[in-house]
């Protein structure tokens, strides 16, 4: 409806960003078909202490989270925490809001979609330095994020 406006649009668009946001969903997405993610969360389910495998978990959904959807890490992990929450040992609600919480906050990364956006239209800005940055907050997220949503939604045994 609007060429002039469109050909602007394509124009401002940071293909390197769409590049590599589209090299790692195709990534995740061959882990994920190749049931790599799906083997992690089996390994863990099979950890004796019902603790340490939710923190693992929390941790395989930052991580995975990084690079790919969040929701669509939280719908392919809970179901690998069921087993252990039928143990009671560990409370439903606690792990269930650590794993959202772990799986979204690592959203920053500049390889998850929300990232590579703040870093496409970062406008005045040295994108190589802010790309910098950003992949250090969002490694400093991705190993602190979980850790402390383990420690106090898990921990305590909210459920």
């Amino acid at each position: 409806m609007w060429p002039a406006t469109s050909r602007k649009a394509i124009e401002h668009i940071t293909w390197p960003t769409v590049l590599l946001i589209c090299g790692m969903l195709t990534y995740v997405g061959v882990l994920e078909e190749m049931g790599t993610i799906g083997y992690a969360g089996d390994a863990v389910s099979g950890v004796g202490a019902p603790l340490v495998a939710a923190l693992l978990i929390c941790y395989i959904g930052a991580i995975v989270s990084a690079f790919a959807s969040s929701v669509g890490i939280m719908g392919a992990l809970i179901p690998l925490a069921v087993p252990f929450l039928a143990e009671g040992t560990i409370g439903p609600i606690g792990m269930i809001a650590a794993l959202a919480v772990a799986s979204t906050v690592v959203d920053v990364s500049p390889f998850s979609t929300n990232g590579a956006l703040v870093l496409a239209n970062a406008e005045g800005a040295d994108r190589d330095r802010f790309f910098r940055q950003l992949m250090i907050y969002g490694g400093i997220v991705v190993a602190v994020a979980p850790l402390a949503c383990w420690l106090i939604l898990v921990v305590p045994g909210f459920g």
